[in-house]
Order: C-alpha cells, then sequence, then structure tokens
C-alpha cells in the first residue's frame, strides 16, 4: 500500500489531490492548518469532504480496481492549530489584515495575499508526519502531497519548484532516514482548469459525486456568512439557519469560477456578494467580464 501526507486546506486544488491519491491507491493522511486565516470556512469544508468520502466508501467498500489488489483505508484527516500565530503575520488573508483584493487573479494586488513563509511552515510539519509514519512499525515509504500549480507560481515564490527544491534538501540533510520521505506535486505545470479537469476523472473512478464533492470545498478568500436563511423543519415549521457562502470577485473566486465556465458545468458551491445569494449565472457573467477586461488591457 502507498501512503502519502497530504496538505488538505479544503481548496479546489488539495481537495482534487485527494481525489487523485485516492484514485491511484494511496493511503491517505491528509493535515489543515488553522492559522487564524479569514476563510477558516475552507477548514469545515475540508471535514466535511472527508467525512463524505469515508462514508462512501464504507459503505461501497469494493476494490475500484482488482488489477491492483487495492484495499480500502479510510482517509484520516486532522487539522493542527497554530494559535496566535496570525496576530504575528502580515496578510490580507489572516484575521485582522487588510481587505482581500478583488480583481483578475494576476494583477500586482494579489501579492496581497501572501502570507509570510507559510508553506515552509506547512512543510515542516508535514514532513515531520510523513517521517514519522515511515518509520513507525518498520520502514516505509511515503509521500508528501501538495496541490501547488503553475497559476501559483507568480504571486507565490513558495509555490515554486526551487524553493520546494530547497526546502527538501534542508529537511534531508537534518533528518536521518530522510530517503523514506518523497515529495508529490503532479499539479505543479498545470493550471486550475486541468486540475478540476483530473479531479472529474477521478470522482468517476472513485464513485464519488463530481457535485457533492465540490461543493464541500471553498476556495474564496471572502466568504460571506448569511443568517436566518429559509428552511422547513420535519415538522413542516418554518425555521431559519445561518450558511457560508463564496464571494465571486475575489481573484481566488475568478480563478476558480473561469475553470468551471471551461469545464462546462457550474459550480456547486452557493454564491453571494453585498446583496446577498446570487445565481451561478450571476457569478459566472462577472467572471467572464473581469476575464475580458483583463484580456483587453494587456
Amino acid at each position: 500500500m502507498k501512503k502519502a501526507v497530504l496538505s488538505l486546506s479544503g481548496g479546489m486544488d488539495s481537495s482534487s489531490l485527494l481525489l487523485h491519491l485516492l484514485a491511484n491507491g494511496y493511503q491517505v493522511t491528509a493535515l489543515g492548518f488553522d492559522y487564524g486565516q479569514k476563510h477558516k470556512v475552507e477548514l469545515e469544508r475540508a471535514t466535511a469532504l472527508v467525512a463524505y468520502i469515508n462514508d462512501i466508501w464504507s459503505a461501497y467498500h469494493p476494490p475500484f480496481d482488482n488489477d491492483k489488489n487495492y484495499q480500502w483505508h479510510p482517509v484520516t484527516h486532522q487539522i493542527i492549530k497554530l494559535d496566535g500565530l496570525s496576530q504575528l503575520l502580515n496578510s490580507a488573508l489572516v484575521t485582522g489584515g487588510a481587505d482581500v483584493p478583488e480583481g483578475h487573479y494576476e494583477q500586482e494586488n494579489m501579492k496581497e495575499t501572501v502570507v509570510p513563509n507559510r508553506n515552509k511552515i506547512f512543510a515542516s510539519l508535514i514532513q515531520a508526519v510523513a517521517l514519522s509514519i515511515a518509520t513507525t512499525g518498520g520502514k516505509s515509504e511515503v509521500a508528501i502531497a501538495m496541490g501547488i500549480h503553475s497559476g501559483d507560481h507568480a504571486v507565490y515564490p513558495d509555490c515554486r519548484q526551487e524553493f520546494r527544491d530547497a526546502d527538501f534538501e534542508a529537511f534531508k540533510i537534518g533528518n536521518w532516514d530522510s530517503e523514506l520521505v518523497s515529495v508529490y506535486t503532479p499539479y505543479l505545470e498545470v493550471n486550475k482548469f486541468e486540475i478540476l479537469e483530473d479531479g472529474l476523472k477521478c470522482c468517476e473512478q472513485l464513485g464519488l459525486d463530481f457535485d457533492e464533492v465540490y461543493k464541500r470545498t471553498n476556495t474564496s478568500y471572502k466568504p460571506i456568512l448569511i443568517e436566518n436563511l429559509s428552511a422547513t423543519s420535519l415538522d413542516g415549521e418554518p425555521m431559519g439557519y445561518s450558511a457560508w457562502f463564496s464571494d465571486y470577485k475575489s481573484a481566488a473566486s475568478v480563478e476558480r469560477i473561469e475553470a468551471f465556465i471551461k469545464l462546462g458545468r457550474p459550480d456547486p458551491v452557493l454564491y453571494a456578494d453585498e446583496t446577498g445569494p446570487v445565481t451561478w449565472e450571476v457569478a459566472k457573467s462577472s467572471v467572464e467580464k473581469v476575464l475580458a477586461d483583463h484580456l483587453a488591457s494587456q
């Protein structure tokens, strides 16, 4: 059984990579990090996604590829709290930081969403867990999986290959048995649309519902909590509830919506703006205008 430790943020990329790992026969330990991000709903979505996958597979349960003699293992998921860190970080993404910028994801203001040394912090913890798994109960090989992709390279230096290589070299120098651990970044040179395509293919292979998977993800850096929504209880009485919606104007949301437009499918997450919930068509039209304006400015 191949083993992997995955950095699972709850976003579209890392969630797709979770599917990719499972479709390729990995036993997965998924780690999320609470560092005081404004979009902490992503951690709730990651927890819901893992629960959905584990529930479906525990009921379905046969190997999805008998030729590989695959044995099902539930996904192990843990959220690591980095209490107090957000108070010391300068970034628009953390609580207390500046407003998250809107517009196209290639604009200069996207650099405001960089969290200082974030991937280095995460990588150190993931490396420690991966090496511990590799050396527990004998020795086995473990892959560290991260969903970084080509669209990250311009804005986030810690998503570039040269950083990943240097960081991993430091890990190897500083640890015994580090040769048991490798790095797996299959999306490093592909874009968000290609990641979504891979997610669709993996859903089909794994017997998972694409919409059920991706509505349990969050890409928005500016999620919107809407309260007093209407619903009906089991006894027919009206009741109110609250839910998190994604914005469609921040750059990360624009990039995600563009991928769904190219795929030809509506995004199953709920969208909203300052006026309240909006339809997929409203979000789609807004993003199409942003993309057209950006293209015209080139």
